[in-house]
């Protein structure tokens, strides 16, 4: 591989490391709570803040985070207020969400020419153009927001939880779009739900494995990185996660 090819791919490993450092562990309380699609919900709604701010010419990156940011805190406050009162209807209220947030997004985009387009950026996002400006600007509230978490969650994980997730998802939409970061917050912690020892670091070393041999496809077959990376977390969770199932007794 040459040195362009690393200079190419470089940023956008820095990006996935920091993603996944910050996915992973509000990813396992996701899986914990089994509020699966709470990622999916809270990125479409930080990627219609994305439009909105686009659609007012917003083009500074603090700008648009800002108004992303203010939509997904919106409607993290939201399932906080409704998260002890619906119990286990918590889910299908994030579906809703999710629905309306999706649809939203096409509404808006209905009139624009290059509406397509920018809706394929949001969904797939561009991790191979990242610049390290983008990386480092988000790394600075990315890694202390996950601190914050792992410090506090023991004591306030139900007052910070939604906060501290729409804090996350919305700069990291921006950054690797909506596929990436349900896969990211997920994949790793669905394949370690049976490992009783280490389960953040293994977690994290899967998703670090696939973000590296998913750029590194992308690169050798000049595919899409998004969809690959994806794909490459699907196979090595499978492959830590299958054998783990087999070890396991079948509950009756």
């Amino acid at each position: 591989m040459s040195w362009q090819d690393w200079s190419l791919i470089g940023p956008a490993l820095i990006a996935g490391l920091i993603i996944i450092i910050s996915h992973v562990p509000l990813g396992i309380e996701v899986v914990k709570r089994g509020i699966i699609f709470i990622d999916l919900a809270v990125a479409q709604i930080a990627g219609v803040g994305l439009i909105v701010a686009r659609m007012l010419d917003v083009s500074s990156y603090l700008g648009q985070q800002l108004i992303a940011g203010t939509a997904a805190i919106g409607g993290a406050l939201l399932l906080t207020l409704t998260e002890s009162r619906l119990g286990r209807y918590q889910e299908p209220l994030i579906g809703v969400l999710f629905v309306l947030a999706a649809t939203l997004g096409l509404l808006l985009l209905a009139g624009d020419p290059h509406g397509g387009e920018s809706l394929k950026e949001l969904l797939s996002g561009q991790i191979l153009w990242v610049t390290l400006d983008q990386v480092y600007s988000s790394a600075l509230l990315l890694l202390p927001a996950t601190v914050l978490w792992l410090l506090l969650r023991q004591r306030y994980a139900r007052f910070i939880f939604y906060p501290l997730f729409a804090v996350i998802i919305t700069l990291s939409v921006q950054l690797v779009g909506v596929y990436l970061v349900f896969a990211s917050l997920v994949i790793p912690a669905l394949a370690t739900v049976n490992c009783s020892r280490y389960r953040l670091l293994t977690a994290m070393t899967v998703g670090i494995l696939a973000y590296w041999l998913g750029l590194l496809a992308s690169l050798y077959w000049d595919l899409a990185a998004a969809p690959l990376i994806v794909w490459c977390l699907a196979l090595l969770s499978a492959l830590y996660l299958i054998p783990s199932l087999a070890r396991t007794p079948a509950k009756t």
